[in-house]
């Protein structure tokens, strides 16, 4: 096996993917009051939507630990890649790192990196997609590690939220600020900083002109977008992701639209409703 590429849960996983033992998704922990849900493939999405929205408390997610990472690591490909969920909103960057180093100790002749997506849910996607995509056409591990980290540096990742409970109870909105949004039916459009952190582009009153305007954000920062891959999460509401996908087919020139439900870790930040688009 020439390369494996490991993905936090917290990046959705292609179809394709699932049952090729060059990919593994590394599940993180969700926690919603006292309840523990591992985020792998038994994650049911419906049930825990009930769960957070039942729940007082703000639902929180654990970071694989080093070992984990180590036992994706153990394995025979010659260059082994991991993409993790931006290190300012996750200790998973720091844990698959420490994960690395500790195998080296030992294996100092692996090759081993770990992307800091910067991003997180789709944005990750893309950047196995951008790996495997390197990996077919030859490249060396060293040009891999180059190509997709220049990547990164030029990739956003944008969302709207139906619901603002989450960013309320994490103390990423006051409280006083979510409810004149929910009374007023304001919708923030947000976006990922050069840094990976969370920031707030714009907003408008409805889902619906909400969306207008985070394709015009995207429009805006995708230059030369011809050769580009989009790709579009969403929590729950298929139907607004296509809606989404045609405006970016009607206003963009693309090379290709993905569109994947959210896993777990992106379900609690995304809450339903949410949709998430990374370019």
């Amino acid at each position: 096996m020439r390369y494996k590429i490991v993905i936090d849960s917290c990046g959705e996983l292609l179809d394709e993917w699932k049952n090729d033992e060059r990919f593994e998704s590394v599940p993180l922990t969700l926690m919603v009051g006292a309840e523990q849900i591992i985020d792998d493939e038994t994650f049911n999405q419906a049930d825990f939507l009930k769960k957070v929205a039942a729940c007082p408390e703000c639902p929180k997610s654990a970071c694989p630990s080093p070992e984990r990472y180590m036992r994706a690591y153990d394995c025979e490909a010659e260059h082994i890649y991991a993409v993790t969920l931006s290190s300012e909103l996750s200790g998973s960057y720091n844990s698959a790192l420490l994960g690395r180093n500790l195998v080296l100790e030992d294996h100092p002749e692996k090759k081993i990196h770990v992307f800091n997506s910067r991003s997180a849910s789709i944005g990750q996607s893309l950047i196995g997609m951008k790996i495997q995509e390197c990996e077919e056409a030859g490249m060396s591990f060293e040009d891999v590690v180059e190509t997709v980290e220049h990547y990164i540096e030029g990739q956003h990742t944008f969302f709207v939220l139906e619901n603002l409970d989450t960013l309320r109870k994490n103390g990423r909105l006051s409280k006083v600020k979510a409810l004149v949004a929910s009374a007023l039916k304001i919708k923030p459009v947000m976006g990922s900083t050069d840094e990976g952190s969370i920031c707030q582009l714009d907003q408008a009153r409805g889902m619906n002109r909400a969306m207008i305007k985070m394709v015009e954000q995207v429009i805006e920062k995708t230059p030369d977008s011809a050769d580009k891959t989009l790709a579009i999460s969403h929590c729950n509401c298929p139907a607004r992701a296509q809606v989404l996908k045609e405006a970016f087919e009607e206003r963009m020139k693309l090379a290709k639209i993905i569109v994947l439900d959210t896993a777990g870790v992106s379900s609690m930040y995304a809450n339903d409703g949410g949709v998430i688009v990374a370019v």
